[in-house]
């Protein structure tokens, strides 16, 4: 059990949230009284003191009523960081001394510093936003938000690369997303609102419908917008029947301009929704881009986490979808598997190389509340932190290998040794809609059961979030309330 105990502030949630970096699992209790920490456990306390001239945090750690770690940071009004507001300022400088008393005591290390949200990239573009030349940016990275070196000069790459698609900004431009939440069977780490084909199947004609009439809709909120990239998601929108998915793509071509979009993806997602009749009407759609997502290209791997495919199922799906003609080819894989370490890793990337793919997202484990392996997770194996980070570090000198670079990066909670998710992509082909998505610096609509609209202000540099409801007989029943939600933020 972890005690906190906070003296001249309340932000529990920010404190909370970076001490779970350090101690993965642990139970984390704030108490309210020094009294209440009886001598057992782990007792955190932090105070922030103020006088005329400075403000002041200070961490104390005990270990069972023993001192083990402290560390002050002076000056917190002197921290230098992006849009330098006093209260910012403030959480940076309690999470600094956290973080710098943790560090001395837990045996897991913080390579994102005290960095706890999912899209670090952003910070680096506002302080290019605000003039900041290289050098300054990676001190501030490193210095303040106390980023391990390498990380640091990643995502500042990242963004360099990702700067020519995004910019200028243009509130007048959107996105869409479009939202399939059905699939064959649920994955084990699978955290997603999504629905079995097998038990929601009769759904299928009448989300169909629904979700063509909110797609209708959608196009009339944003008249006089411009579209620029479609993504269909889920789920795995391969897994309704062929005809479904075409009405769907079609509705999108009719309601939307064509000529405006300059990208369009599908999830093809799991082989075992992929047949050459499902990819030929796509490609007759003229979809450019799909995902084909083994997660492993390991067989006991995949039964174990609930897949219905082979690896010789994903191999033969690439090479249908080669045959028939589509030129750019994204695959996902997932980093920390149960039961996986570094020469499955090797294995996976040997097959993935081979095939030569031009988009690969690596994904390391998240454990989601939602998801099945949640509550199961002791029955299996995961790797430590240093185990996950070398797998990492193989699926990086692989892609490097296959020329592809990092163009989009993003965090979870909850995920395997405090680590990251990188999309890589070969030279002029990175996917438009991660970029957009990820960075929050354009609209994104979304359609569809769990889908959550992003609405973007580029003077005030913020987003509005307008979510669609996570369940399906709900979304069949207030389609109109869905489609209410989004038209009275836009209008």
């Amino acid at each position: 059990m972890i005690y906190i105990y906070l003296e001249g502030h309340d932000f529990e949630y920010e404190v909370r949230e970076l001490v779970k970096v350090f101690f993965f699992k642990k139970d984390i209790v704030f108490i309210y009284d020094e009294e209440e920490y009886t001598g057992r456990g782990i007792f955190i306390k932090n105070v922030l003191s103020s006088t005329l001239d400075q403000i002041t945090s200070t961490t104390t750690v005990y270990i069972d009523s023993k001192l083990v770690s402290s560390s002050t940071i002076n000056d917190i009004q002197s921290i230098e960081i992006e849009k330098n507001t006093l209260k910012k300022k403030v959480k940076i400088g309690i999470k600094q001394s956290i973080y710098d008393t943790l560090s001395k005591v837990s045996e897991t290390f913080a390579p994102w510093g005290v960095l706890t949200g999912i899209r670090p990239i952003k910070i680096v573009h506002t302080l290019l936003d605000e003039g900041r030349n290289e050098e300054e940016i990676f001190n501030i990275l490193n210095k303040e938000y106390r980023l391990f070196k390498d990380k640091a000069e990643l995502i500042i790459d990242i963004c360099k690369r990702q700067r020519k698609y995004i910019y200028p900004l243009d509130k007048d431009k959107f996105s869409l997303y479009v939202s399939i939440p059905f699939c064959p069977t649920r994955c084990l780490y699978c955290s997603f609102p999504t629905c079995s084909v097998v038990k929601y199947g009769s759904y299928i004609e009448e989300y169909t419908d629904k979700l063509i009439y909110e797609i209708d809709r959608i196009s009339d909120m944003m008249r006089g917008k411009k579209i620029s990239t479609v993504y269909i998601g889920g789920g795995t929108p391969t897994a309704i029947p062929i005809y479904n998915l075409e009405r769907i793509i079609q509705s999108i071509y009719k309601y939307f301009e064509y000529s405006d979009i300059k990208e369009i993806t599908v999830e093809a997602g799991r082989p075992d929704t992929i047949t050459r009749q499902m990819l030929q009407m796509l490609k007759q759609n003229n979809v450019g881009r799909i995902s084909i997502n083994p997660q492993t290209m390991n067989n006991s791997t995949l039964k174990l986490i609930g897949r219905n495919h082979t690896v010789e199922d994903v191999i033969h799906s690439y090479y249908i979808a080669r045959e028939i003609g589509f030129e750019v080819i994204n695959m996902d894989l997932i980093v920390g598997l149960p039961s996986e370490e570094t020469e499955e890793i090797k294995d996976t990337m040997k097959k993935i190389k081979k095939l030569d793919p031009e988009n690969l997202t690596v994904h390391t484990l998240s454990v989601k509340r939602g998801s099945k392996f949640k509550v199961t997770m002791d029955k299996y194996k995961i790797e430590s932190q240093k185990v996950i980070d070398e797998m990492l570090e193989i699926t990086k000198n692989y892609a490097r290998d296959m020329k592809l670079q990092p163009y989009y990066l993003y965090r979870q909670k909850q995920i395997l040794g405090n680590l990251e998710n990188i999309g890589y992509a070969k030279e002029g082909k990175e996917c438009l809609y991660n970029m957009i998505m990820m960075e929050e610096k354009e609209t994104v609509i979304a359609a569809g059961m769990g889908g959550v609209s992003k609405i973007f202000y580029p003077k005030e540099d913020r987003i509005e979030r307008i979510p669609n409801v996570k369940s399906l007989e709900e979304y069949l029943n207030r389609t109109e309330e869905m489609v209410s939600r989004k038209s009275s933020r836009l209008s």
